[in-house]
């Protein structure tokens, strides 16, 4: 209530205070209580504000940030009828220390002298070590002397294999300057043939895997290519890194312009199909059920419009055949996009179909690899990425060109027999070279062929 009376610019109503008095006398009790004005807010300043100046005991907020407000903690401390425990400044060494060195703390002077606790964290890293003969007959070397590696090791002991340190307490007044990444080089080296020659595994670079000891192997080469990049990529200038901003965006924008021109070849292949399957020559409307139980399916097709070709005959007759236009058909197999994803990505992705592969077609490649007795989902190693890839894409191209000639031998028959419906007496003979099969023998294409050469936008369509 009084938030909203602050909010209504409207003064706060006396507050009387409740009693026994008040409760029996009523109006009379009320007038012996003399209540403090409530402060006004002055005009134009916001109640935020207002609030921040004056609380509900009217105190003036204090000058320096404090954390003794009643409502946070106590202003005074509870202290209990106990005395308190004694503390000392006490004495101690730490063991982690070779030189006997004396520091002080402060510790209770009930505990026990222990040992100093944090030199549990002194952890000594194991560094081999070699006789004269072992390094005379394993770890001879023309690139690096024996002292040279006595210099070497010593530092990694005394520095706990930080490298960079050794690298800059490395004494190159005596011996030649090198790199980090010699360095390592040749203590690794040293660990692995030691690794080898002793029985027992000291070294931290041995690792026991299934009984196996594995000894890790440094790549230096690797290691330096790698820091010549992070080098190359840290100097890169603004004008660089600009350059390289806009080279991505676009590398975007040229991808999405590729994806939308696939989508709209897709949906013209669509189109293209509806077409072909909408105009196709009536011969080629086959029922197929019909297809498949008639032995004879061309001959018959061909005695089923007799009638009508036969009422046909002079008119058409007396107009010219219009003569088939050559068509020239790509053949590219599956085209499989390449894997460009942002993060971790798996290389199984790879061998995903497209999306323009249709179901029917996938399924033909799936039972083409049963029938090579090949795993439809193999191991997706690299090679066997590419290899598979490619043989699925050839598979698609041998059932596209196996669908195309189907169509064209089919379309031959056709024309054959309408063309002795149209010629009483004369025989059309189809040279051998551009059919298959026989000249005398009637085509009897499954169904499951005449419905691939109805769907399939690489059947041409003939019309006399």
């Amino acid at each position: 209530m009084a938030d909203i009376l602050d909010i209504l610019d409207i003064e706060h109503p006396a507050a009387s205070e409740v009693s026994r008095d008040s409760i029996i006398h009523g109006d009379k009790a009320k007038k012996k209580y003399v209540t403090a004005k409530a402060v006004k807010r002055p005009e134009g300043m916001h109640r935020e504000v207002f609030a921040l100046l004056y609380n509900d005991n009217n105190d003036l907020p204090p000058l320096l940030p404090t954390d003794t407000g009643k409502a946070y903690k106590q202003t005074k401390a509870k202290l209990g009828m106990r005395k308190v425990r004694k503390w000392v400044w006490a004495p101690f060494t730490n063991p982690a220390r070779k030189d006997n060195a004396v520091f002080y703390h402060w510790k209770r002077a009930s505990d026990e002298a222990k040992e100093y606790p944090f030199a549990q964290f002194n952890k000594q890293v194991s560094i081999p070590s070699y006789s004269e003969s072992e390094y005379n007959q394993f770890l001879k070397s023309e690139d690096w002397s024996q002292a040279e590696t006595d210099h070497l090791m010593d530092l990694c002991q005394r520095f706990d294999l930080r490298f960079i340190v050794i690298h800059d307490r490395w004494d190159r007044a005596a011996f030649r300057d090198r790199s980090v990444e010699d360095l390592k080089e040749r203590y690794y080296n040293i660990c692995g043939i030691l690794s080898k020659v002793k029985t027992n595994p000291w070294s931290n670079t041995v690792t026991m895997v299934n009984g196996e000891k594995r000894i890790y192997q440094y790549d230096a080469e690797h290691e330096r290519k790698r820091k010549d990049q992070l080098k190359r990529l840290f100097d890169r200038t603004q004008e660089q890194i600009d350059e390289e901003q806009m080279l991505l965006s676009e590398l975007k924008k040229i991808e999405a312009r590729k994806r939308e021109r696939e989508r709209k070849t897709q949906d013209l292949q669509k189109l293209i199909s509806r077409a072909d399957s909408g105009n196709i020559h009536p011969v080629a409307q086959v029922n197929v059920t019909e297809s498949a139980n008639t032995p004879n399916t061309a001959a018959n097709i061909a005695r089923r419009h007799d009638r009508k070709l036969h009422k046909k005959k002079l008119s058409s007759q007396q107009r010219p055949i219009r003569a088939v236009e050559s068509v020239t058909v790509e053949w590219s197999g599956i085209k499989f996009p390449e894997a460009r994803g942002t993060g971790v990505w798996l290389r199984s992705q790879r061998m995903k179909l497209p999306p323009g592969v249709g179901q029917r077609k996938t399924k033909a490649i799936e039972q083409e690899l049963r029938t090579m007795n090949i795993d439809i989902a193999p191991t997706p190693t690299e090679e066997i990425c590419k290899h598979f890839n490619e043989l699925r894409s050839d598979l698609a191209l041998a059932l596209d060109l196996k669908n195309a000639l189907t169509a064209c031998e089919f379309d031959l028959q056709a024309l054959r027999h309408q063309y002795e419906a149209l010629n009483p007496g004369k025989t059309l003979t189809i040279p051998p070279s551009i059919c298959s099969t026989s000249n005398d023998s009637e085509a009897k294409p499954t169904g499951g062929e005449i419905i691939d050469v109805v769907g399939s936008p690489s059947a041409h369509n003939t019309t006399i």
